[in-house]
């Protein structure tokens, strides 16, 4: 576990100074506003280009969250066709980044709508979308209509995505915030997904500021919040992925976060 890395979501300006004013060798970003449809923007002075190299000469890895409101699974046109572009959009950002990956949420149908019709949206997403850089699926936390809050509805988007083409290009992305507020049995959690994914590429590790199965999307700092520390430590530990945190604060809350998880580990 000493070669573990641990990084943090970071403000999108600098990333390669965030990661070093924290000690880190990871990072995740937004490009551009993660509540809009605008499109991604490089806000790193020198663009795309010089943010790439920089990265690469301080041996930064760099992940890109998509913005939150693509939802690639809904039967709404007016949502389903501009995310579907905004999915795009970003990934070739990230790709002109160098990033590790694209963290995208699940996402959500209508109340009316059955699951299956989510699920082959993500089908048809994945084949509709250039995967230049690897595309992270993430559980989320809340919405009984969600696509992967529940175990059950994370199976059916990947037995979906699996028949897809380009299938081997979409990864896991698994949130510890999420999956307790969610109603994920954390003890569990990692044996659970992996039987479903087969792996998981990236761990978001989160405390949660809300009781287990509440469906609040609330993160909170390590030891702050209300996941059982050992259960918390006890996925990244099974997981073995890259971890980025995204909790509250900025560099002196960050490096005091992953310190908590290491000692815990």
């Amino acid at each position: 576990m000493s070669e573990l890395v641990i990084g943090a979501h970071v403000e999108q300006d600098d990333p390669v100074a965030e990661a070093q004013a924290r000690g880190t060798g990871v990072v995740q970003i937004f490009l551009g506003d993660p509540q809009g449809y605008k499109g991604p923007e490089i806000r790193y002075a020198g663009g795309a280009d010089a943010l790439r190299s920089a990265a690469a000469e301080a041996g930064v890895a760099v992940y890109v969250h998509a913005p939150y409101i693509v939802n690639v699974a809904t039967t709404n046109n007016r949502i389903r066709i501009p995310s579907r572009k905004l999915l795009q959009q970003h990934m070739d950002a990230a790709a002109e980044i160098g990033a590790k990956g694209l963290i995208v949420h699940g996402g959500h149908v209508n109340k009316s709508d059955a699951p299956e019709t989510g699920f082959d949206n993500w089908r048809k997403a994945i084949e509709a979308t250039d995967i230049t850089v690897p595309l992270l699926i993430e559980n989320t936390a809340g919405g009984d209509n969600a696509m992967a809050r529940r175990l059950d509805r994370i199976a059916g988007v990947w037995d979906a995505v699996g028949k897809a083409e380009g299938a081997e290009n979409v990864g896991f992305c698994l949130d510890t915030c999420h999956a307790w507020a969610g109603g994920i049995e954390l003890a569990t959690a990692v044996e659970k997904v992996l039987g479903i994914t087969g792996r998981i590429d990236l761990v978001h590790a989160n405390d949660s500021r809300d009781d287990f199965d509440s469906g609040a999307d609330r993160h909170a700092n390590f030891g702050a919040g209300h996941l059982p520390p050992d259960e918390f430590a006890g996925i990244v530990r099974e997981a073995g992925a890259p971890v980025v945190c995204e909790t509250p604060g900025g560099a002196d809350e960050h490096k005091a976060d992953f310190a908590w998880l290491r000692e815990h580990l």
